[in-house]
């Protein structure tokens, strides 16, 4: 059974969100990785500028 354009069209859509969505969290991760603070407004703190209690690593 073949899906329709607009079943196709939101699959592309999905998909293009999906990789947007990967990329940015590598970004994310590769800037954690690096030490450096997340660039956004919302970003996480930098883990040599995190405190505890502020929710980076409380796991450990």
């Amino acid at each position: 059974m073949a899906q329709s354009e607009s079943g196709k069209a939101r699959q592309e859509r999905l998909a293009a969100e999906l990789r947007a969505n990967l990329q940015k969290r590598k970004a994310q991760a590769r800037a954690r990785r690096a030490g450096d603070a997340d660039s956004r407004d919302e970003g996480i703190a930098a883990a040599k500028d995190a405190r505890p209690g502020d929710g980076v690593d409380d796991d450990k």
